[in-house]
C-alpha cells in the first residue's frame, strides 16, 4: 500500500463491463495532478454546507474539493462515492438537490475552482425550465439554484474562479459582500475571477503575473445563464452583493446571458487584466446603490473587449465606464437607458483611444451620451482615435457627444462632461482634449428651404472628414440630440460638405457629426431645419406626426415580461392597467421626514411611503425625482451630504418594495431650498424632508399634496 500510494495515478480506463457508477476515483497523490488527473462528474444532493464527512449527503463544498484534487474519494461514504462518476473529458458539477430544498447557504467561503475544463452547472437541478424567461427584452432562464451566505454570515465571494476553461452555469448568486472588512479586502463578489485564489486582505502579497506556466491567468472562463444580485422573486434582498462579476485577472472571459442586479458596485468590474473579455446580452439593471455606481466599469488591461447587445438601464452612475484602461474595447448594439439615477454621469464615459462605439441606443440618460476625455500627461493620455457613430439618443441631460478637455478638472466634468467645445484654435487643443478636438461640422445657415421637396443642406468641417447627417426630434434642445443617421459624406480638401435630403418635410431639425480618420469623432453641430415657403410668401410649419416614427419612445421599465405563447385556445388577456386620464387627482402624499440629524425612514413615514407605491404599482408611467433637503444648522457640506443620505434611504426602500430603479432619480439639495422659515421647532422639522417630484411620461398632469402626519419633532 505504501509503494502504490506514492505512484502518480493515470487516467482511469473505462472497463470492459462498463460498469462506470460503480467505478471509484484513486486517492493518493491527487492534490499533486495536473494534466493526468481524471475528470469526473459529481452530483451535488444536498444544500448543507459545513466541513467533509461520510454521509448520505454530497455538498457543494464536497464537490469542488472532489474535482479540485483536495478530497479523497475514498474519503466519503458509499453512497456519496455513487455520485462520483469518471469522465472522458472535462470535470462536471451537476445538481439532483430534492424539491423545496434548493437554496445552499454558505457557513463559509467555498474553495475557489482550480481544476481546468470545469463546468458547475445548475441549469441540470430537476425544475428548471430552459424555455422560461422573466424577461421579453432578454431570454434568460429563471434559475432554481440559489447560491447565498447563511443568515447571520458575511461573506465576500459566492464562486472563484482560478483555472482555464472554467464554466458556470444557471446559479442565483446574492448576499455576498463584507462591509466591516471592505477597506480592507479585494472587492466583494458574487464571483470573482483571478489567475489564483487572490487574498482577501490587501496587506498580503498578489501571486505573481508573469510569465512562469503556472502564473498565468486564467483563459476561456464563461458565466452564463446566471441571476446575480437579486433573489429569484426579482427583489433586491437584504443585504445586496458589493460587485457581480469581478474579472481580477483573466483572459478570453465571455459574460453571456446573466441577469445582474442591485449590487452596491458596478454589475461588471474588471482588474489588473482582462484582456479578450466579451460582455454579451446581458442584464444590467439597478447597479451602484452604495458605491462605485456605473453598471459596466472597466480598467487595467481590456485589450480586445466587446460589449455588445445587452440592456444596460437603472444604474447609478454610467452604463458604461472607462477607467484610464490599456487597450481598446467595442461597445456596441447596446440598449442603454434611465441610467445616472444617483449620481449624474454620461452613459458610455471612455478614457483611452482607439474605442468603438457604435450602433447603441442611449436614452433617457442623467447626463451626456457619450463622453471622450483627456486626462494626464502623456502619448497614451490623449483619448484619441475614438469612433462614435450610428447610434441613436434622446432624452439626454447634456450632448450626444462630449469632448472633453484635461484643463476641466471638476468631478462633474470627469463624469458627465464640460459642454460644447469651442472651434479649435491652436495645436494645443489637439493635445488637450479628447479626440483631438475634432471640429464638430457648422451648417452655413439655421434654416434651408425645401425646393421640389428636396432640402439642400451645406456646411464646413475639418478637411476630408467624415460627415454623418442625423436627424433631430427634440425641438428644445440646440445640439442634438443625434437621433437617427439620415446620410453620410465626405468634406473635400477645404472642408465643404453638401447633402441632398429628398421628400424633405418642412420644420424637420438636423444636426451633424464629424469623424477624423487620425483623430475620432466630434462633438455636434448647432441643428438646422428646413422649411417650405409659400406662394404668399409664408412658410409651411411642421407637422409633428409626420416625423414621430423616428422619435424614440420613453420606456419607463427596464424589462417587460414575455408574451404568452400562442396555442390553438386564445390566452386570457392579461390584468389592464388603470386608464390615466388627462388630469390626475389622487389623494396622495408626496414627501416624508426626517429627525434631526437622522436620515433613516421611521415607521410613520414607511406608512407614509406605503401609500405612494401602491400609486407608483398602480401606475407604471410614472417616474419620481427625490429630492433630499435639511434645515439650515449645521455646514453646507454636512447639510448636502445629509440630504443625498435622507434621499438615498427613501430610495432603498422604494426598491425593496419592487419599485424599479429606473423610475427613481436622485437629487441632493441640503439646506437651499427650505420650505418654510425656521421660526419654531415646527418648521426645522418641515424642512427635514424628501419631496417626490413625479413625472407622467404619458404628459399627464399629476395633482399630490404635502402631507405632515409623519413629522417629527425635535426634542
Amino acid at each position: 500500500m505504501a509503494s502504490s500510494s506514492n505512484k502518480r495515478p493515470g487516467r482511469i480506463l473505462l472497463a470492459a463491463c462498463g460498469l462506470l457508477s460503480a467505478m471509484l476515483l484513486p486517492s493518493a497523490g491527487w492534490s499533486q495532478i495536473s494534466e493526468a488527473a481524471p475528470f469526473v462528474s459529481v452530483t451535488v444532493n444536498s444544500a448543507a454546507d459545513g466541513p467533509a464527512q461520510p454521509n448520505d449527503r454530497l455538498t457543494l463544498r464536497e464537490a469542488i474539493e472532489i474535482t479540485n484534487g483536495t478530497l479523497p474519494v475514498s474519503a466519503l461514504s458509499e453512497a456519496e462515492q455513487q455520485l462520483v462518476i469518471a469522465q472522458a473529458e472535462r470535470s462536471e458539477i451537476r445538481f439532483n438537490l430534492p424539491a423545496g430544498q434548493t437554496a445552499i447557504e454558505l457557513q463559509t467561503l467555498l474553495p475557489a475552482l482550480t481544476q481546468p475544463g470545469l463546468t458547475v452547472d445548475a441549469t441540470t437541478q430537476p425544475g428548471y425550465e430552459p424555455g422560461q424567461s422573466a424577461t421579453a427584452e432578454i431570454e434568460i432562464p429563471v434559475p432554481v439554484v440559489v447560491l447565498r451566505p447563511a443568515e447571520g454570515q458575511e461573506l465576500f465571494r459566492g464562486l472563484t474562479v482560478s483555472a482555464d476553461n472554467i464554466t458556470i452555469r444557471g446559479f442565483n448568486l446574492y448576499g455576498f459582500n463584507a462591509s466591516r472588512e471592505i477597506t480592507n479586502a479585494t472587492p466583494p463578489a458574487d464571483i470573482f475571477i483571478s489567475h489564483r485564489p487572490v487574498p482577501l486582505n490587501r496587506a498580503t502579497e498578489l501571486p505573481f503575473a508573469g510569465d512562469r506556466r503556472s502564473d498565468l491567468p486564467p483563459t476561456g472562463i464563461v458565466i452564463e445563464q446566471n441571476w446575480l444580485g437579486l433573489t429569484a422573486t426579482e427583489s433586491l434582498p437584504p443585504v445586496p452583493s458589493g460587485f457581480g462579476i469581478v474579472v481580477f485577472d483573466s483572459t478570453g472571459t465571455t459574460i453571456s446571458r446573466n441577469r445582474i442586479e442591485y449590487h452596491n458596485g458596478s454589475g461588471v468590474i474588471t482588474g489588473r487584466q482582462a484582456d479578450n473579455l466579451e460582455v454579451v446580452e446581458n442584464i444590467l439593471v439597478g447597479n451602484g446603490l452604495a458605491g462605485m455606481p456605473d453598471a459596466i466599469r472597466l480598467d487595467g488591461s481590456v485589450r480586445n473587449g466587446l460589449i455588445s447587445s445587452n440592456l444596460i438601464c437603472g444604474n447609478d452612475g454610467s452604463g458604461i465606464f472607462l477607467f484610464k484602461p490599456d487597450g481598446a474595447v467595442t461597445i456596441s448594439d447596446n440598449d442603454i437607458r434611465f441610467n445616472g439615477q444617483r449620481l449624474r454621469r454620461a452613459a458610455v464615459y471612455l478614457m483611452g483611444s482607439d474605442h468603438r462605439v457604435i450602433n447603441n441606443r442611449i436614452t433617457n440618460q442623467k447626463g451626456s451620451g457619450v463622453v471622450v476625455t483627456a486626462y494626464g500627461r502623456g502619448p497614451n493620455t490623449q483619448s484619441l482615435n475614438n469612433l462614435i457613430v450610428d447610434n441613436a439618443f434622446e432624452n439626454l441631460e447634456g450632448l450626444s457627444i462630449d469632448l472633453n478637455t484635461r484643463r476641466d478638472r471638476a468631478p462633474q466634468d470627469f463624469q458627465r462632461g464640460d459642454g460644447l467645445n469651442p472651434l479649435r484654435n491652436s495645436r494645443n487643443r489637439r493635445q488637450d482634449t479628447g479626440n483631438g478636438a475634432v471640429n464638430a461640422p457648422q451648417f452655413a445657415s439655421t434654416d434651408f428651404f425645401i425646393i421640389n421637396n428636396t432640402a439642400v443642406l451645406q456646411g464646413k468641417a475639418d478637411p476630408n472628414t467624415e460627415i454623418h447627417l442625423y436627424r433631430v426630434s427634440n425641438e428644445s434642445e440646440p445640439y442634438g440630440p443625434l437621433s437617427a443617421v439620415v446620410e453620410k459624406t465626405t468634406a473635400d480638401s477645404e472642408g465643404n460638405f453638401e447633402f441632398v435630403v429628398s421628400s424633405a418635410i418642412a420644420g424637420e431639425r438636423f444636426s451633424a457629426i464629424a469623424t477624423d480618420a487620425r483623430y475620432g469623432t466630434s462633438e455636434p453641430a448647432l441643428n438646422t431645419s428646413v422649411r417650405s415657403p409659400l406662394e404668399d410668401g409664408s412658410e409651411a410649419t411642421l407637422s409633428t406626426e409626420n416625423i414621430a416614427p423616428e422619435k424614440l419612445e420613453n420606456l419607463s421599465q427596464c424589462t417587460t415580461r414575455p408574451e404568452p405563447p400562442t396555442t390553438s385556445v386564445p390566452p386570457t388577456p392579461p390584468p389592464t392597467l388603470p386608464n390615466i386620464p388627462e388630469l390626475i387627482q389622487l389623494e396622495v402624499p408626496r414627501n416624508v421626514h426626517f429627525g434631526l440629524d437622522q436620515d433613516f425612514i421611521s415607521p410613520e413615514s414607511a406608512a407614509v411611503l406605503d401609500q405612494i407605491i401602491e400609486v407608483l404599482k398602480a401606475y407604471p408611467n410614472i417616474v419620481v425625482d427625490l429630492h433630499g433637503h435639511t434645515d439650515s444648522r449645521a455646514s453646507v457640506a454636512y447639510n448636502q451630504d445629509l440630504a443625498r443620505r435622507r434621499a438615498d434611504n427613501t430610495r432603498r426602500y422604494l426598491l425593496s418594495q419592487g419599485i424599479g430603479a429606473e423610475r427613481i432619480t436622485l437629487r441632493s439639495f441640503g439646506e437651499t431650498q427650505l420650505l418654510v422659515e425656521e421660526t419654531d421647532i415646527v418648521n426645522f422639522a418641515r424642512n427635514r424632508r424628501v419631496e417626490f417630484v413625479f413625472t407622467d411620461l404619458q404628459g399627464a398632469d399629476i395633482t399630490f399634496f404635502n402631507q405632515e402626519e409623519d413629522l417629527q419633532l425635535e426634542r
